[in-house]
């Protein structure tokens, strides 16, 4: 169930991020002011971004994979490695990087500063999770 639940937070979490980013890329280079608004929708893709990182860890602690398989055994598969080392490490940099953004775009008071700050580290966090996505999973392939 908790598998389930990972999956289906992922879509709100990309919708929400989606827009976030392209919100402040679009108002970045159309040099509009920074309004509620703005704020509204990069909290909104920070906390559900939290929210999936926590569901994600009690998932990853859940599975037991290190029960099953020795890290060696691990790394020598790897549809394995992805799921257990490539996809938590780069969500949690992912995780790191929205942080980051979210934070230091609070403490500027111009909207051009703003807005550079959430496309960036937001851009590159979205660029992050689409690599590690398990579109194979996703899209019933």
């Amino acid at each position: 169930m908790l598998q389930t639940i990972h999956s289906y937070w992922a879509y709100l979490v990309l919708i929400a991020l989606v827009i976030a980013t392209f919100n402040a890329l679009i108002k970045y280079f159309g040099d509009q002011p920074y309004v509620g608004k703005d704020f509204s929708l990069a909290l909104v893709a920070f906390i559900l971004m939290h929210i999936q990182l926590l569901i994600g860890i009690i998932l990853f602690f859940s599975k037991g994979y290190f029960d099953e398989m020795s890290i060696g055994e691990i790394m020598k598969t790897p549809s394995m490695r992805k799921l257990v080392i490539e996809h938590p490490t780069t969500m949690i940099i992912a995780v790191a990087l929205l942080t980051i953004g979210y934070s230091k775009h609070k403490k500027k008071l111009v909207s051009k500063p703003k807005f550079k700050l959430l496309s960036i580290f937001y851009s590159l966090a979205l660029i992050l999770i689409l690599s590690m996505i398990p579109w194979k999973t996703w899209l019933g392939l």
